[in-house]
Formats: structure tokens, C-alpha cells, sequence
């Protein structure tokens, strides 16, 4: 007879390896669907400084490591499958590849990733001076000179961020206007520390073992020239990982998991946690905190459903 577990976990980040870890040792049947990739975001991080239990700071892959380790240790299944989609039912079923596998409840823990420049040293360079979080990463910035790319609110708060830490702040933005709200361009254009490069475009980033500048090309001129610095905060939005959800759960104009009281979706049994519902915080810690809070709603889930035959005899 074919598994029918109690949890299907999709994602291989810290949300999801924070809930398998409290579903397991809470004596569900777990099976953890990491993809081909395991680790999420953090893989792309050098050093994290600011998960707590850590004073001398850890790798990002290390830090995934362990949460791997640790969520095996109570027993989870780890499944290195994606999950093309999900039909809603009792039980759930995902369909993966070449198979279907059935769960009882699911959390949907794919994450959000951040749409980089595409750039020809890009990669080579990730985590070495290049960024998508100034919240995660600004410390290491400290009187340093750094870029930032974006025009939205999204690229102001990262700008104003690094002003707790960075000498010098250029914002370089592709228009001569800024898409970000009246309130946050204000507050950026008036911070003595950010300087503005309109109708720019940055097209290359330099550097060996760290970032030591950037290429800038003049969208009207197609002139370029090199600027000096030091960091390359990209900030020209995320997209969540939830395309194979269309129909099946509610998502908002950008693609990110609608849900109430943090990880509750439209469909009984199936839960979101981390970055995927998530566009403002996209931090470790607040993942593997929504990771928990799916665990514990799955488990009040599962002990409703197998009481209900009773409540309605």
C-alpha cells in the first residue's frame, strides 16, 4: 500500500527545515521535498551573523546543514523532488515527476528568490561584495562605499538601511524618476549619505576575491564609466516561488501566498511559511519562525481531522 503521510513539506530552506524539524519530533509522518538544491537562499550567503545561538557567526550552508541534520535526527524523509503541483483533497497530492505522493496536510515552503542583473561577473562574485538583503548583510559594509540598484521602496529601505553602516550610498536607477512611494524617495533623496545616478544602468561588477566596482552605462548615451566601490546591493524585487500553485491557493498581484494569522491558507491542510508569503521581512530567523508556526497549526489540523468521524457520530 502506498504512503499516505501526515506532512509534505516543499522547500529546503530554513522555514521548511525548521517545520520538519517540529513535526517530526512531534511523531508525524514527515517527508521533507527539498528539490535539487537544498538550502534555500542561504547558500548564497557567506557568513550569517544575526541567527541567534550563533555569537561567532556561520556559514550559511553550514547553518542548512545543520537544520538538515538536525530535522533528519527526528526521522523526517528527505525527497530531493520538485512538486510540479498540488490537488487539494483528504488526502493532498502532489504531483512530482514521475509520481504522486498523498499527504494529509502540506506547508508550502518554497521561498522567494532575488532577481539579480544578469550581469558577466555576477555569479562569480555572489556573496563576495554582492547582495540582495542590506539587513542581513549591511554590517559587513561598515564605512564602506556601496551601490544600490532599483528604483521601488524596496531599494530605498535597502539604501537607508546601509546608512547605519556604509560611508557612501550611490543609488543607481535605470529612469529619471523613482517608482518608490513619495515618503520613502523623500526620506532617501534628503539622507546626506545617498547620492543619486539617474538614467544609469549598472552592466558589469569588477572585483577578484571581493567587489571592487562596478560598470555604470548611460542609458541615453551609452557612455560607460567605472565607479569604485566596495558592495552591490540588487534590489529590483523577488519572485516567490509559487507558479505551481496557480488556482489552487490565493496569491497576490506578485505571485506571494495570501494568508491569515501568518500561515493559513484559503485550503484546509495546506499552510505557507517563509519568504513565500512573505515580501517584507525575507529573513532566516523570521522563516524558520514561520516554519514553526506551520508545524504547530498542522498539528492542531491533523488532531481535528482525526477527531472529526467521532464529533459527528
Amino acid at each position: 500500500m502506498k504512503t499516505i503521510y501526515d506532512v509534505a513539506i516543499i522547500g529546503g530552506g530554513p522555514a521548511a527545515y525548521t517545520a520538519a524539524i517540529y513535526t517530526a519530533r512531534a511523531a508525524l509522518k514527515t517527508v521533507l521535498l527539498t528539490g535539487d538544491i537544498p538550502g534555500g537562499q542561504l547558500l548564497l550567503t557567506s557568513e550569517v551573523e544575526n541567527f541567534p545561538g550563533f555569537k561567532d557567526g556561520i556559514l550559511g550552508p553550514e547553518l542548512m546543514e545543520s537544520m538538515k541534520a538536525q530535522a533528519e535526527r527526528f526521522g523526517t524523509e528527505l525527497m530531493t523532488e520538485f512538486v510540479r503541483g498540488v490537488k487539494p483533497g483528504e488526502p493532498h497530492s502532489l504531483i512530482l515527476d514521475k509520481s504522486t505522493l498523498k499527504a494529509h496536510s502540506v506547508i508550502v515552503a518554497t521561498g522567494a528568490s532575488a532577481i539579480w542583473l544578469n550581469l558577466p561577473n555576477e555569479q562569480r562574485l555572489m556573496g563576495k561584495g554582492i547582495t540582495s538583503c542590506a539587513t542581513c548583510d549591511g554590517y559587513f559594509f561598515k564605512d564602506k562605499t556601496v551601490v544600490v540598484v532599483g528604483g521601488g521602496d524596496s531599494a530605498m529601505e535597502e539604501a537607508l538601511t546601509l546608512t547605519a553602516f556604509a560611508s557612501k550610498i550611490y543609488v543607481v536607477h535605470r529612469r529619471d524618476t523613482l517608482r518608490a512611494s513619495k515618503i520613502m524617495q523623500d526620506r532617501a533623496i534628503k539622507h546626506p549619505k545617498i547620492e543619486f545616478i539617474w538614467n544609469t544602468e549598472v552592466t558589469d561588477v569588477f572585483g577578484e576575491a571581493m567587489v571592487s566596482g562596478v560598470e555604470l552605462t548611460d542609458v541615453m548615451t551609452h557612455e560607460k564609466r567605472k565607479l569604485d566601490c566596495d558592495g552591490l546591493f540588487v534590489a529590483i524585487g523577488h519572485i516567490p516561488a509559487s507558479g505551481f500553485l496557480k488556482g489552487v491557493l490565493d496569491l497576490d498581484p506578485k505571485g506571494y501566498i495570501k494568508t491569515t494569522h501568518n500561515v493559513i491558507t484559503k485550503v484546509p491542510g495546506i499552510f505557507a511559511a517563509g519568504d513565500v508569503a512573505d515580501p517584507h521581512y525575507r529573513q532566516a530567523i523570521t522563516a524558520a519562525g514561520d516554519g514553526c508556526r506551520a508545524a504547530l497549526e498542522v498539528e492542531r489540523y491533523l488532531q481535528n481531522l482525526a477527531e472529526a468521524p467521532a464529533r459527528k457520530t
